[in-house]
């Protein structure tokens, strides 16, 4: 078991000190956008660093990954609960709590049944779609709140997007001036100066210029008084049919941060050479979640960008994590009043600037000239996220991985083989193959197991190889090296083609079987009467020489 604050030494402490507070001073200001955007006060936000953070950084087997609630999983909060109930009610706020709840529970069970290899169905062209469409739901109500226009944050994009255009005439200049000023200062200051914290620059200096001149008189919003005090403990209290409406939502949820949390997880732990254990990971996710909707907070995740930022500040342990839960405490003690004249256009450049990466266009660039099927499969996941919702989107995102798994399983490598076990030619091609091994002789290797998918495609390639060759056929051999399973679908396949080569006057044998390959075609009664070479080259020289159907 791996003790807490692994890789904390004396030398490296102050390193992980001065990023602990660089890390309190990007995440309290992101907190507070993240929890507008789910519909919720700030203290949600802010909540979620204190207890969460701590009992996380605490069982977490990462050194490095940070957790918090990020802009994909607020927006997929407001949305989902957005239907519920009205953002701002007590109803809503129990309802943000219940389904994290859920989301730690689910976290739970899936560190208990190691299911953690769920996540690997979200393949990165659907992550980038479907984050890229809670992003840009996301821009388009920080843009409304840049411009100091008033638009309904909960409701559809298409209706976001109607309603800024429609009250374009209400746009409040001041508010403009200080969103275009801060996002200068951020864009450029992350360009040059990446180690200061430009988010706490522009809300401290826009804060002062707000109470100076007196701008929320002239219609700057501002984010309002902030409840002082510590977390408390609940429980949220809700009828059972509400639980079962969070679900889908809350599974959701679950899996996009367990493929998220786990990929920046295990990337940085191979970096940085330290253990990673993805269930331990699972189950801190489960325990952060659970502790964060029985104490006033809403659904977290990792976060890639402030685990970047850690990385880059030098930190190889969870302190900064600790630092920033006790400052977060500090702030909610001592600290809320200097909260509450923080300009709203300032938190809408913070926030639309951090999540402008998440929009995904570098990376559909990439899969357009890589893969224009999985640019579609993007395409078609961002679009059904953005225009029909976060659950459908899931749910296509889950469907087009199965399509994309099955296209690709269906679709293996199937080759012609020299006598060095070289392959000469592919048999997926339309024509005929027009090659053999040797005389007379025809070495076939399929490179993925033999299922539904796929039997009926191998079959058709051998028999391409044996009526398309330039000289008659009298032996196949079958390279089951890389075949690794076969199912019942499979075998059907694999009997008949036994069958159409028996007919053909061709004999079948096999090479390279693996142990376990080899008592599956036993069992499947595909071993009846074939011989079992061990290489290419032993079956290829055997059979050439007898020139006849070889005998057990």
């Amino acid at each position: 078991m791996q003790r807490p604050l692994a890789g904390l030494t004396r030398h490296n402490l102050v390193t992980e000190l001065t990023a602990g507070v660089t890390l309190l001073a990007i995440a309290i200001p992101l907190n507070i956008g993240y929890a507008q955007i789910a519909g919720l006060p700030p203290t949600a936000g802010l909540y979620a660093l204190v207890v969460p953070t701590l009992i996380y950084a605490l069982v977490v087997s990462s050194r490095q990954l940070v957790v918090s609630p990020d802009a994909a999983a607020a927006a997929l909060v407001a949305s989902s609960i957005g239907g519920l109930a009205t953002a701002g009610s007590t109803d809503y706020a129990t309802l943000a709590l219940s389904q994290a709840i859920i989301c730690g529970v689910m976290f739970v069970l899936m560190s208990v049944f190691k299911l953690g290899f769920l996540a690997n169905f979200l393949s990165k062209p659907i992550l980038v779609g479907f984050v890229g469409g809670l992003a840009l739901d996301i821009l388009v109500s920080q843009i409304a709140k840049m411009l100091g226009v008033k638009i309904d944050s909960g409701g559809e994009f298409v209706d976001k997007v109607f309603g800024l255009v429609a009250d374009l005439e209400t746009i409040n200049a001041w508010s403009v001036a200080i969103s275009a000023v801060s996002v200068a200062v951020l864009l450029l200051g992350k360009r040059f100066l990446r180690a200061v914290p430009w988010a706490l620059v522009v809300l401290i200096l826009s804060t002062v210029l707000v109470v100076l001149t007196g701008l929320d008189q002239e219609g700057v919003d501002v984010l309002g008084e902030i409840p002082a005090g510590p977390p408390t403990l609940t429980w949220p209290v809700i009828d059972w049919r509400m639980w079962m409406a969070l679900i889908p939502s809350a599974i959701a949820l679950t899996l996009v941060t367990t493929a998220e949390g786990l990929l920046v997880s295990r990337s940085y732990g191979e970096k940085h050479r330290y253990p990673f254990h993805a269930n331990r990971d699972l189950l801190a996710f489960g325990l952060g979640n659970i502790a964060a909707g029985a104490q006033g907070s809403f659904s977290m995740g990792s976060s890639t960008s402030r685990t970047a930022a850690m990385d880059q500040a030098g930190s190889r342990t969870q302190l900064p994590s600790l630092v920033l839960a006790a400052g977060t405490l500090l702030l909610l003690l001592f600290g809320t009043t200097l909260l509450a004249d923080i300009p709203s256009p300032a938190i809408g450049a913070v926030v639309g600037v951090a999540i402008l990466p998440l929009l995904g266009v570098r990376e559909f660039r990439v899969l357009w000239r890589q893969d224009r099927f999985e640019f579609a499969i993007g395409a078609v996941c961002f679009l059904v996220t953005l225009f029909v919702g976060a659950i459908p989107g899931i749910v296509v995102a889950f469907v087009l991985a199965l399509i994309n798994l099955a296209k690709r399983a269906a679709n293996p490598a199937i080759d012609v083989l020299a006598a060095d076990d070289d392959a000469k030619q592919s048999l997926l091609e339309d024509a005929a193959a027009g090659a053999t091994t040797a005389p007379g002789v025809v070495v076939v290797r399929m490179a993925a197991p033999l299922f539904f998918a796929n039997g009926t495609v191998f079959s058709a390639a051998v028999k391409r190889a044996v009526t398309g060759a330039d000289e008659p056929v009298k032996h196949v051999v079958i390279d089951m090296e890389a075949v690794t399973d076969i199912d019942v679908t499979g075998a059907e396949a694999f009997a008949s083609l036994e069958e159409w080569l028996d007919e053909q006057g061709v004999s079948l044998a096999f090479s390279r079987v693996r142990v376990a390959t080899k008592a599956r075609l036993d069992e499947l009664g595909l071993l009846s009467g074939q011989t079992v070479f061990s290489t290419n080259r032993e079956a290829v020289a055997a059979l050439a020489a007898a020139g006849s159907t070889p005998q057990d």
